[in-house]
């Protein structure tokens, strides 16, 4: 009888060990699984936009997630197929984007210039350059996200950030592209106008440059054309990366603009046009 007890006893032991691990295996495999809910998501032969395009998905395709590696993910579909694939493309958070754009996949560093106890520089009456480039930074981060990329801002609140900090997010990120807003100063006021795109590594961030600065001629302010720039978070920076001053602030007219509500959108949708421009050449 003592046996017979021992016997059904092991028998629990071990049914239930064996719904634990199935339960684990279960829950493992739903945690690792995702259902990409937008169209033409393309599927790539590495983790980031510089590789080579190797399929695409359709809405609905369910993804098993093998690996990570810079915010990219290496998936299997469609039961024997390998690629790899943007991570935010495959979250829920991105339910309203129906359809992919020529930047879904990029990831964009914004660095708003100045912040905290760096003011920047001054307009006439004393209106700090820190609080306009983080407006603008704002609105161009969220024309962006809605178009499906993945945005990172250097700060997004009045606080302080080392410039070395800067581009170190970019690189670390491996970002596609990385601008920094900033609005231009004169020694006497009133005495400049216009909007410059620096870029300091020819070889990576000419091209980003030039496309930016082609539909900066939309917005009011008119612009000066692109400039080679000994700026230290254009200067070390690995990636694809330009300083964009967006105006004077020291300027009556200028500061006009950059001070109306609609010239942040006006940046951003600026910025989204040239972003397309540059992605869709590459």
């Amino acid at each position: 009888m003592q046996v017979l007890k021992q016997f059904w006893r092991q028998i629990t032991v071990t049914v239930i060990f064996i719904g634990l691990v199935i339960g684990f295996v279960v829950l493992l495999a739903t945690n690792n699984t995702a259902t990409v809910n937008i169209a033409n998501v393309n599927i790539r032969s590495g983790p980031g936009m510089s590789y080579a395009i190797e399929d695409a998905t359709s809405k609905g395709t369910k993804v098993h997630i093998m690996k990570r590696k810079n915010n990219w993910l290496y998936v299997r579909y469609a039961d024997h197929k390998f690629g790899w694939i943007a991570s935010w493309l495959v979250n829920e958070h991105n339910s309203q984007l129906t359809k992919t754009t020529k930047i879904s996949e990029a990831t964009i560093v914004l660095d708003p210039g100045h912040g905290g106890s760096d003011s920047g520089a001054l307009s006439s009456k004393g209106k700090m350059e820190k609080t306009y480039t983080l407006r603008v930074a704002k609105a161009v981060a969220k024309k962006l996200r809605a178009a499906g990329a993945h945005v990172v801002l250097t700060r997004d609140s009045d606080e302080y950030v080392g410039l070395s900090a800067r581009p170190a997010i970019a690189n670390k990120l491996h970002a596609d592209a990385f601008i920094s807003f900033h609005f231009d100063s004169s020694p006497e006021k009133n005495t400049a106008s216009g909007i410059t795109t620096y870029y300091y590594h020819k070889s990576t961030s000419l091209a980003l440059a030039k496309a930016l600065n082609n539909n900066v001629s939309t917005l009011p302010i008119p612009s000066k054309g692109t400039d080679f720039g000994d700026f230290l978070v254009i200067r070390d920076n690995s990636r694809p990366s330009v300083l964009m001053e967006l105006g004077y602030i020291n300027d009556k007219s200028d500061f006009k603009t950059i001070s109306s509500k609609k010239y942040p959108q006006e940046v951003a949708h600026a910025v989204y046009a040239g972003l397309s421009t540059y992605f869709a050449n590459q």
